[in-house]
């Protein structure tokens, strides 16, 4: 089930109904609804793949469990942990990566003349798997280290895993933050629910008006042959709008579903486009899959105590583990070592936290230091995502060719004007809202009440004008 689709704009109404109004005097059957509810949105895609989902979250509460009593008991303690690590990402890599393991090493074979027939796997990549892996994963490290004890109720750590709204694309929650308000007994409150309703109109917003519309040119400019420098350029910014509105969308509307239930999430994107260097773009650029890796794999390597040689290596390793988080294909492994070079420079000379501030707080305008600076991170993400838009490494340095070519500085063949002109309008009112948790959240506080009606109701006329065929999250493959 997708969040723009009729079918969710039915769901989501009685499941708002029955927790409020029906299950509202009993926290456990508030959350075992919410866990039905969460398990019926994923059997929409495939229910045979609730039995992954289910046995992923049994593997992780009933290892979490062992694990407390195993107390001081090191070697048992040891045994479940690994147990659990081993079988998750066993999961993980023989749906996600064993075809791509395998392909590249019959590939490598063939150019030493060895003739392969690799048996590669027909199977389906279920929908959300890399996400509430990440789920299980982060709480079993955490009662491993101590940071939490082990969750006792099935049906509260079975929501924390797979709660409607993000189980399919994040963010990637952690039960330090997420089990405590499952726990706790949660009053409807209507002004975050007025908020959540916001947040979800701008997410749908960012994914009908923006994200789908980017696609179509997006997918004629990349899938095509002998387009201008500039018509490729311009293919470039469109995908870098497209992932944008899409992913960041996507988590606007998580968040706010969350809100209305009275559950908050982790943001997971803070304006990354307004960055000032990349070490500022990925403080802002899916923050709970960086923020994961920091902890559980960065931290966990030495991080920055080693010295820089640690540093740079550290470095490259979670960009590239994230590069291969989203995908078996090696345009995302050099997507992410090219975002480790970019970084590199902030890295060794350590201004990677020079940028933590909001860019041009309190003003209208940048500086025109800050605007080149922004343009230029820009300009470097945009690059990367040739990368990650490309459909293998061959298409990508093609693609990067054409833009490099006499024809760069010519009008580009397709110009979508009335596009242009929304992305335009889109830009202007997340720069004026850039200082809180989404654009529109607080700005249209400040206008009479016929001037805020006015610009709901234009929002949701070009969320339905704009909508047509229903068009899947990007993130949904990863």
């Amino acid at each position: 089930m997708l969040f723009n689709t009729i079918n969710f704009a039915i769901f989501l109404p009685i499941v708002f109904v029955c927790y409020w109004f029906i299950t509202n005097r009993s926290l456990k059957l508030q959350n075992l609804m919410l866990l039905g509810a969460s398990y019926f949105f994923y059997a929409c895609w495939d229910w045979r793949f609730l039995f992954l989902l289910a046995f992923s979250t049994f593997l992780d509460y009933f290892t979490g469990l062992k694990m407390s009593e195993a107390k001081h008991n090191v070697i048992v303690k040891k045994f479940w942990f690994w147990l659990s690590i081993i079988i998750n990402l066993g999961f993980l890599g023989v749906f996600k990566y064993y075809n791509f393991f395998v392909s590249s090493f019959a590939e490598m074979l063939n150019n030493f003349g060895f003739s392969t027939n690799p048996l590669l796997l027909k199977i389906i990549l279920p929908v959300g798997i890399s996400f509430y892996t990440f789920h299980g994963l982060s709480y079993v490290v955490d009662i491993y280290k101590n940071r939490i004890e082990a969750e006792k109720s099935l049906v509260d750590y079975s929501l924390f895993v797979s709660f409607f709204p993000l189980l399919v694309a994040g963010p990637i929650e952690r039960a330090t933050h997420l089990l405590p308000q499952i726990k706790n007994k949660r009053t409807f409150d209507p002004n975050k629910a007025v908020d959540g309703l916001r947040q979800i109109l701008w997410g749908l917003f960012k994914k009908v008006v923006i994200a789908d519309q980017c696609a179509t040119y997006v997918n004629t400019i990349f899938n095509g042959s002998d387009y201008s420098g500039s018509t490729l350029v311009l293919g470039a910014f469109l995908f870098a709008l497209q992932i944008y509105g899409d992913f960041s969308g996507y988590s606007d509307i998580a968040l706010g579903v969350a809100r209305i239930f009275g559950i908050e999430l982790l943001r997971n994107f803070a304006f990354p486009y307004f960055s000032r260097d990349i070490a500022e773009f990925w403080r802002r650029w899916h923050i709970s899959l960086s923020t994961w890796f920091r902890d559980y794999l960065y931290i966990p390597l030495g991080g920055s105590k080693g010295g820089m040689g640690m540093k740079i290596r550290n470095t490259f390793i979670i960009f590239i583990v994230s590069g291969f988080w989203h995908g078996a294909n090696w345009t995302f492994i050099i997507w992410g070592a090219l975002n480790a070079l970019y970084i590199m420079p902030s890295i060794i000379f350590e201004t990677n936290r020079k940028n933590l501030d909001i860019v041009a707080e309190g003003k209208w305008l940048p500086s025109f230091k800050e605007f080149i600076s922004m343009l230029l991170t820009f300009s470097l993400a945009t690059f990367a995502w040739i990368f990650f838009r490309a459909s293998s490494v061959s298409a990508a340095f093609k693609y990067i060719g054409g833009i490099f070519s006499k024809s760069l500085l010519s009008i580009p063949s397709i110009l979508p004007g009335r596009l242009l002109g929304l992305i335009l309008i889109f830009i202007i009112v997340e720069w004026i809202g850039r200082e809180n948790q989404f654009a529109i959240q607080k700005i249209i506080n400040k206008w009479k009440w016929p001037f805020r009606y006015a610009l709901y109701y234009l929002i949701i006329y070009a969320v339905f004008y704009f909508s047509g065929k229903e068009q899947q999250f990007i993130y949904f493959q990863f």
